[in-house]
């Protein structure tokens, strides 16, 4: 197949032609795609996003223009495409349904014992010959109870590494098989877990129904001092009332792998000139914020599973008619959890 691979970084390029050991016709570009290149992908067959990639109806209705008939995702998430759009053009979607989820769920716990740890400050200090140590107390990750939101591949493997931790773990995700089929782990409402959560870890998928699912009523309900992880999709949290939390103290620590509005920002340095995020610049003032630019899957392994699964999707497009090929995108339910 002739495909077109938009938004491509350097650190991806080995995997992709690795996987695809020249068995279909691809095209790398760094560009995303959105309508001003969209044009790109005049005579390819298929186009390969990634999460900051514009799939929304004007885009695929000129994919569709343009003769372009399958749309895969280097991802799970597929929020950034406009599914009922592309089944009403006949475009097939495929994404990406499972990946090392080590990569995620250790990013996860990093982002915890950095902030806890104060490991930024430290390190800060050090470089600076400063070793005064009373801005630097952190707590005891043992008993601490930890709210995880999503109990799907990537929130399990986060549950079993707080398991060896020894903290006390609480889920909620109406979707997932209760505590009989997955022990160390106690299954509550929503509520209850924000009630008595020292940690609260975001593994849900950017749907309709978890939009904003964190905003100042859920903060509200929430242990002063709190400490909030996100890794999964930046518009999962209104970051504006994040924001208040951090200024009131409600929120004691927040760790950030994804933004709402990260679209244009994230995956490329920008000079100083540029003008800045407001909201972004504000959180990054706060030294109990860390924040990562939505990295937390960047492992060897984890592109290497990408990419063979990406190529896969197009080899099973080769074999088959649309209507009988394989590729797909992956169950979703609204609670589990995505990268």
């Amino acid at each position: 197949m002739k495909a077109l691979i938009y938004s491509t970084k350097e650190f991806e390029k080995a995997s992709l032609q690795n996987a695809n050991q020249q068995k279909h016709d691809i095209t790398i570009t760094g560009k995303p795609l959105n309508m001003d290149t969209v044009k790109m992908a005049e005579g390819f067959d298929v186009v390969v996003l990634f999460t900051n990639d514009d799939a929304s109806e004007p885009v695929l209705r000129a994919l569709n223009d343009l003769g372009v008939k399958y749309v895969a995702t280097r991802s799970v998430g597929v929020d950034h495409i406009n599914l009922k759009v592309a089944a009403e053009l006949g475009i097939r979607v495929a994404n990406v349904p499972h990946y090392s989820p080590n990569s995620v769920a250790e990013h996860t716990v990093a982002l915890m014992m950095a902030l806890n740890r104060k490991l930024i400050m430290a390190d800060t200090k050090a470089h600076n010959y400063q070793f005064d140590l009373s801005s630097l107390i952190g707590f005891d990750m043992y008993q601490k109870t930890v709210g995880i939101i999503g109990l799907g591949t990537i929130g399990k493997v986060v549950a079993d590494i707080l398991k060896g931790f020894g903290c006390k773990l609480l889920v909620f995700d109406k979707y997932a098989e209760e505590a009989d089929d997955y022990e160390g782990v106690t299954f509550v409402t929503l509520n209850e877990l924000l009630a008595t959560s020292d940690i609260i870890t975001l593994h849900a998928p950017l749907t309709e129904e978890t939009k904003y699912m964190i905003t100042k009523e859920q903060i509200d309900k929430m242990k002063t001092g709190v400490m909030l992880i996100n890794t999964s999709r930046g518009g999962l949290v209104k970051t504006e009332d994040v924001l208040q939390g951090l200024r009131d103290g409600k929120i004691g620590y927040l760790g950030l792998d994804v933004y709402e509005n990260e679209r244009g920002i994230f995956f490329k340095n920008h000079f100083e000139t540029e003008g800045r995020d407001e909201l972004l610049t504000d959180l990054l003032n706060f030294n109990n914020v860390i924040i990562t630019g939505h990295q937390a899957f960047l492992t060897q392994e984890a592109l290497t599973n990408i990419a063979d699964k990406t190529i896969q999707n197009l080899d099973e497009w080769q074999l088959g008619t649309p209507e009988e090929c394989n590729a797909k995108v992956g169950k979703i339910h609204p609670l589990e959890e995505l990268q």
